[in-house]
């Protein structure tokens, strides 16, 4: 088969306001690359790092987007393609998530998992017959199926900030048997959990020349037995990795610091001593906890987000997330809000989880973008968001040289921030620059 060049490309996207910009290498598109033939010769560019060359030499585009806010700068970059007389192919989750908008700015959108697929769209391209939609939802591949990431597309100097490397993203499982109301991901990949085999979930992570993971997986407290053999399973590899919840027992949560927990993301819903014993048996093993608070639920008023918002200071919280609830297509949220007539705003680059688009019931949209305001700013009025990482850092180097395992930073990129110059003068311990 002749060698076909294509660009790949992870469109740049609006970050959520309040939080200090970091760049991590996406793992949609290497994991999407990793599925087509060895004649595929693939450039990628994530514009988040670097500008697109459009008139880079190339047969074919691809696009690879995941969130929402990317979705209108797709539609820019295929119309910039097409002006050259080139054929745009999308695919991720946004894709499948605006399939319906999306199939009129491009020429062909992939709708579900690739593995064992996305050779087809390729010989269908060069067969002049390639199809508007290549729709597998809902008839995912053989989970042993999934292998490791082309993460030798990265650019690796471009995902580094002052000599220090950005954690890969890593998945170790696919499917989620929770249906949380705001999430998309039992539309997107079923209510299934479907663990990948505990060997080739070693050999991928060992594979990594990264000593620093985030594992990816929508929650790792699905099925307590593969998780608890998935911790000791990875603990000989001394790598160390951020993850969602974790399972709330003293047995895996032990199991989970031996194999190199850093830290968690853990939603914080409500007051209760319940969330607050939560957070402290976190501690307890070691593990930090970064607290993901969701505003602009139908039963919370300004005072109960307030009220919720001071209560995190009473927890010991290493970090944490705001957002505000955003009503994405394909999930109840959306289907709900929308029969009601309360969303507002379908303009796609607002939905960055930190902007409202949609009428609370409690409160009125001002209300809540102000309580939005005042939850970042109250929660890192003491400390700087960027002092508060900075010691979850410094927590996971001293482990790393306890264990021998620590990587010094590269001197070489000392002076640059995720490709750009920065200014030495300028003394501080921000890992997560503007």
């Amino acid at each position: 088969m002749d060698t076909v060049k294509l660009k790949l490309i992870y469109p740049k996207w609006n970050k959520l306001p309040g939080q200090t910009t970091f760049n991590l290498p996406p793992h949609g598109p290497v994991a999407f690359a990793a599925t087509l033939p060895e004649y595929v010769d693939i450039s990628f560019t994530d514009e988040n790092v670097e500008a697109i060359d459009f008139d880079e030499e190339c047969d074919l585009v691809a696009l690879s987007m995941m969130l929402t806010t990317q979705v209108k700068r797709g539609w820019a970059i295929a119309d910039e393609y097409h002006k050259r007389g080139k054929k745009v192919i999308a695919g991720g989750i946004s894709t499948m998530l605006h399939a319906e908008e999306m199939v009129n700015h491009v020429d062909s959108v992939f709708l579900g998992e690739s593995e064992g697929r996305s050779e087809q769209v390729i010989i269908d391209w060069k067969n002049g017959c390639l199809k508007k939609i290549y729709n597998y939802m809902g008839n995912q591949p053989p989970i042993e199926s999934v292998g490791p990431c082309r993460r030798d597309l990265y650019k690796r100097e471009l995902y580094n900030h002052k000599g220090v490397q950005m954690v890969d993203l890593f998945h170790a499982s696919r499917g989620c048997r929770f249906s949380c109301y705001p999430c998309a991901v039992s539309y997107l990949g079923g209510r299934k959990f479907r663990p990948r085999p505990i060997d080739k979930v070693v050999e991928d992570m060992a594979s990594i020349d990264n000593n620093r993971l985030f594992i990816v997986d929508n929650s790792l407290a699905q099925d307590k037995q593969w998780e608890m053999e998935l911790f000791k399973a990875i603990a000989p590899l001394k790598k160390k990795w951020i993850s969602h919840t974790i399972e709330d027992d003293p047995e895996v949560l032990d199991l989970a610091a031996k194999a190199g927990a850093w830290y968690v993301y853990q939603a914080v819903y409500d007051t209760s001593e319940y969330i607050k014993e939560r957070v402290k048996r976190y501690h307890d093993y070691g593990i930090g906890v970064e607290g993901t608070i969701l505003l602009g639920l139908d039963n919370q008023t300004v005072d109960d987000c307030k009220r919720l918002i001071d209560f995190l200071g009473e927890i010991d919280l290493d970090l944490a997330e705001f957002t505000v609830m955003t009503p994405f297509p394909h999930t109840k949220a959306y289907d709900d809000l929308l029969r009601q007539g309360r969303i507002f705003d379908f303009d796609w680059n607002h939905y960055n989880a930190g902007q409202v688009v949609f009428q609370p019931k409690l409160m009125t949209p001002e209300q809540l973008q102000d309580v939005y305001d005042y939850a970042w700013k109250s929660f890192y009025a003491a400390e700087t968001q960027e002092s508060k990482m900075f010691r979850l850092f410094c927590n996971v180097a001293l482990r790393e040289m306890e264990e021998g395992t620590y990587r010094p930073r590269n001197r070489k990129l000392a002076n640059k921030s995720f490709g750009r110059d920065v200014d030495r003068s300028k003394r501080n311990v921000n890992l997560r620059p503007e």
